[in-house]
């Protein structure tokens, strides 16, 4: 309560709402366009078998991963859309519209609004030009015209990796679409798991706490991330962990969970399938994690700004747990994790397999 000159009582004013990020979407997308380095140059009849090859191989390869995993009998196979660099960024952009426009959020003053959004949209922008000369590609079970889904492969990238790691080109793109197939597949053959994951980003954004908050936790997450030698840690995850209160961190963690289930079982299953179908995977493997790992100086840091090497090490840990459950439990146990929320690993369990073992089967 506050009181006005007169002395009456009043209630404080009241914050305005609005849903979705304040982001200008259309802004970020060409910022990223603008921005995006173009593509390795090859032949237009090249660049049409690849494309091809591509979209071939993504319905290909998810008829092998059913055949793994035990998933999505009956289910269309489906082929994948393989875009340029550019192309890629507007419908990343088209996704985390739809994935986050049902956070309801505080509305900024309505002068600072579109200012708000323009530079989130050219720090977006930024961001997507980034990735998008790196990202092999993506399943987003948010986009594509009808918001039920969109399978997509970069080709340009594809094709400046697979002569990177001196591979065969027909079964490294084969080895890509069997971890994005997987992606499709987890999500369309898991009925439940869309709302699920959509749930969780929508009410980690509409929590918020004052800014006042997170700073009184500042000089205590810094002095966590400090190690044993006082050198400063370069995990941005954990700092943001840090910064956050107890509801936000604790859906953070089943965030963080679901998302390395997600992707270290991609990683597993792509390997799984076998030197049967691709049958160089072990040398691919090889030169593409050692690949994850390298970069010069710059691009070593800005992955770990934006939190890249924390997603490499979800691909380890998640892959690990899958590995373990399916060598003890055989694929009908591992897929008891796709059974409700409730049978999904926890961030403590990902690392203890055998607790979850317990806890489920």
């Amino acid at each position: 309560m506050q009181s006005d000159p007169t002395g009456t009582a009043t209630m404080p004013p009241q914050t305005s709402h609005e849903r979705g990020l304040p982001v200008n979407w259309s802004l970020a997308a060409s910022t990223a366009a603008r921005l995006m380095p173009p593509g390795p140059r090859t032949s237009p009849a090249a660049a049409r078998e690849l494309v091809e090859r591509l979209r071939t191989d993504s319905a290909r390869a998810e008829g092998h991963v059913r055949e793994v995993t035990g998933l999505g009998a009956g289910l269309p196979l489906l082929p994948a859309d393989v875009l340029d660099r550019p192309a890629w960024a507007r419908a990343a952009v088209d996704g985390m519209d739809a994935l986050t426009g049902r956070a309801v959020l505080p509305a900024a003053p309505g002068p600072l609004r579109s200012v708000t959004a323009a530079g989130a949209g050219v720090q977006l922008g930024g961001l997507l030009a980034y990735l998008g000369a790196r990202v092999l590609g993506q399943y987003d079970p948010f986009g594509g015209p009808d918001g039920a889904g969109r399978l997509m492969l970069v080709a340009p990238n594809v094709h400046a990796v697979t002569g990177a790691l001196d591979v065969d080109g027909a079964q490294f793109g084969l080895w890509v679409c069997l971890h994005e197939a997987t992606h499709r597949l987890q999500f369309t053959a898991v009925p439940w798991l869309r709302d699920h994951f959509a749930d969780l980003v929508t009410e980690l954004l509409s929590l918020q706490e004052p800014d006042s908050a997170a700073l009184t936790r500042l000089p205590e997450a810094i002095r966590s991330l400090r190690g044993a030698d006082g050198r400063g840690g370069t995990d941005v995850l954990a700092l943001v962990e840090l910064l956050q209160g107890p509801e936000q961190r604790a859906l953070l963690d089943r965030l963080l969970a679901l998302s390395t289930l997600l992707e270290g079982h991609a990683d597993h299953v792509m390997d799984a399938v076998g030197p049967d179908v691709v049958p160089d995977v072990a040398v691919i493997r090889r030169r593409f994690t050692a690949r994850r790992r390298g970069g010069g100086l710059v691009d070593r840091l800005l992955r770990a700004l934006l939190g890249v090497e924390a997603k490499m090490k979800q691909y380890a840990v998640g892959a690990a747990f899958c590995r373990t459950v399916e060598s003890e439990a055989g694929t009908a146990g591992l897929n008891r994790v796709w059974e409700s929320p409730e049978t999904l690993p926890t961030r403590d369990e990902l690392t203890d397999a055998q607790a979850w073992l317990r806890r489920v089967a």
